[in-house]
């Protein structure tokens, strides 16, 4: 499971022309799902990515965490994160997982987040989603699941 993480200010999701999640202070998380991810994986990103230390303490260092600050979390499936470009000019996606397999395990990675008491919003799985944010700092990350 791999995630591209970025703390923002505000983020949203917007289907033709509805926007239908949006937070304010927190994280938008891209989340690419592999056919062999797990359950565990989920839990283990999802708890990783809620305890990262990367929001600013009163010395504006980064040193607290999106639960500390109580901040949001804007969650996107987005399978193109594991498309291989190493070969040819069209990326394969033989990675990526299927969407049965990838849509329990995006629904149970949002669950997890949830449960640590963070509000989530959520993109819809497999639509085309117009995703806007205002980068904070700017700092992204990219996070995998052992």
């Amino acid at each position: 499971m791999l995630a591209v993480v970025q703390r923002v200010k505000q983020g949203s999701v917007t289907i033709q022309a509805e926007t239908v999640a949006r937070i304010g202070h927190g994280l938008v998380v891209l989340l690419g799902i592999e056919h062999s991810d797990t359950i565990e994986a989920a839990q283990w990103l999802a708890d990783k990515i809620v305890h990262l230390r990367i929001f600013n303490d009163e010395q504006g260092k980064m040193n607290r965490s999106l639960a500390e600050v109580g901040g949001e979390m804007l969650i996107v499936s987005q399978f193109t994160l594991h498309g291989d470009c190493r070969k040819g000019r069209r990326p394969s996606f033989i990675r990526a997982a299927a969407p049965e397999h990838a849509i329990p395990l995006y629904q149970h990675f949002i669950s997890f987040v949830r449960l640590q008491g963070i509000t989530t919003g959520e993109g819809v799985f497999g639509a085309m989603m117009e995703v806007a944010l205002v980068n904070d700092g700017p700092v992204t990350l990219i996070v995998e699941s052992p």
